[in-house]
């Protein structure tokens, strides 16, 4: 067995920690203006989502596209399926324009999209971008027509496309064509493996084709999205290693509750470590009349646990084990994170770079005060049978010990004051 001594680094193997360095994709400028949001480039991961209102229901969808722009959604996506929902899009885009809310909007085709954006020009104009599906915006001799009719469309009044392949609704004769050739091979693929190289094929000819039709590849987005997390992986790991187009990720139909999260979560988290990945959506089913926002929430908290991005002050908080039979701590997390989440919209326009803060609250002396130490400011929580004193840190310093019934809101405002201090007006140089 080999002898280690734990006070030198001498024959350490550290590895690096960092994720791998992004895939280089060509940046696509969507929406006009202040509101505008590159995806791809040197640009940040964006995140977008969907609404679920009917899109005729005008007042309905403005309300929830605004939501979803509060939560931090950069891009929400609307269905267009039928003539209602076209006439209504330039009332949205109206609405919205007029509540301030900028954030690009997306238009949803599937099967008649080259006709709704034909008869509805208004509707063709004040989207920001088109989704076109491949597999089906046509069928047989009129799949190509169609197809190129969208992207003339979006030639015309300059706007940006995502070519968006699925597997639910993957091209039927290009598969089958794939899979009769697999089967003459004399060492044939699994049916799940051809089946990923026809989706990714997929989406990689309809670009190719939009290109050809005039469409600049700074104006294309693609994606190939499944709901089983090993195929995601592989599809986009192939589409990144044969093309520079923009890509949007997102695990589609992942499910409700923790199972959409999780799987998203793991599919994504693989290949952003990857550096794969312009845009992402977390494509969770809400509960019945459930929080629409709950996806933006998971897209940020999945960006910024991993590093890429910071959108809200982080909270640490402990688990809770034998020596924490108090809830007093859970309480004050659950405190502390409402109170943050609610001021954020605030606190953006007062206190810039507040979105770095780290905040912990901790539940006993195991971990509490070393925990409270790496935080921007800490709080370490009597466990069961501890002295009731509750020692503060901030920026790695004891600051102060905290007694008695009130220690909660004490803490809430010593935060406050904290934030007061190194974020607001007076602690911004000049």
């Amino acid at each position: 067995m080999n002898s280690i001594d734990p006070k030198t680094l001498a024959g350490a193997t550290i590895p690096d920690a960092t994720p791998k360095p992004r895939h280089r994709t060509i940046g696509v400028r969507v929406g006009e203006g202040p509101g505008s949001v590159i995806v791809g480039g040197e640009a940040p991961i964006v995140v977008q989502s969907m609404t679920n209102t009917d899109t005729a229901d005008i007042e309905g969808t403005v309300n929830q596209v605004a939501a979803l722009a509060l939560a931090g959604s950069e891009i929400v996506r609307i269905t267009v399926d039928r003539a209602e929902a076209a006439a209504a899009v330039p009332r949205i885009k109206e609405k919205l324009l007029a509540r301030g809310v900028l954030a690009p909007l997306v238009g949803d085709f599937h099967y008649i999209g080259h006709k709704l954006l034909t008869d509805y020009p208004d509707c063709a104009q004040a989207l920001d971008k088109y989704r076109i599906n491949p597999g089906n915006v046509g069928f047989r001799e009129k799949k190509d027509r169609q197809f190129g009719a969208i992207v003339e469309l979006a030639i015309k009044h300059g706007k940006a496309v995502r070519i968006g392949a699925n597997w639910g609704s993957l091209d039927q004769e290009l598969l089958t064509a794939m899979m009769n050739e697999n089967a003459k091979s004399a060492r044939p693929f699994d049916a799940r493996a051809v089946t990923r190289e026809a989706l990714v094929r997929s989406a990689l000819w309809s670009a190719e084709r939009a290109e050809e039709i005039g469409l600049g590849r700074d104006r294309i987005i693609i994606s190939a999205k499944v709901s089983a997390v090993q195929d995601l992986i592989a599809a986009y790991r192939m589409l990144a290693s044969r093309s520079d187009y923009a890509l949007h990720l997102g695990l589609t139909e992942a499910g409700m509750g923790s199972k959409g999260i999780v799987a998203s979560s793991a599919a994504m988290g693989i290949l952003l470590q990857e550096g794969i990945g312009d845009t992402i959506r977390v494509s969770l089913t809400p509960e019945p009349g459930g929080d629409r926002t709950v996806e933006v929430k998971v897209a940020q908290e999945l960006l910024q646990t991993m590093g890429f991005r910071t959108f809200v002050p982080l909270v640490a908080a402990c688990p809770g084990c034998g020596r924490t039979t108090s809830t007093v701590f859970q309480e004050l997390a659950r405190d502390i994170q409402t109170w943050i989440s609610t001021s954020m919209p605030a606190w953006r326009e007062t206190y810039p770079g507040v979105e770095t803060l780290n905040v912990a609250v901790m539940g006993c002396i195991v971990n509490g005060p070393g925990e409270s130490k790496h935080a921007d400011i800490g709080i370490s929580l009597p466990g069961t049978g501890e002295t009731p004193a509750a020692p503060v840190f901030i920026d790695g310093q004891k600051a102060m010990t905290l007694r008695g019934a009130g220690i909660a809101a004490e803490f809430k405002t010593i935060v406050g004051e904290y934030i007061e201090r190194r974020f607001g007006e007076g602690a911004r140089p000049g």
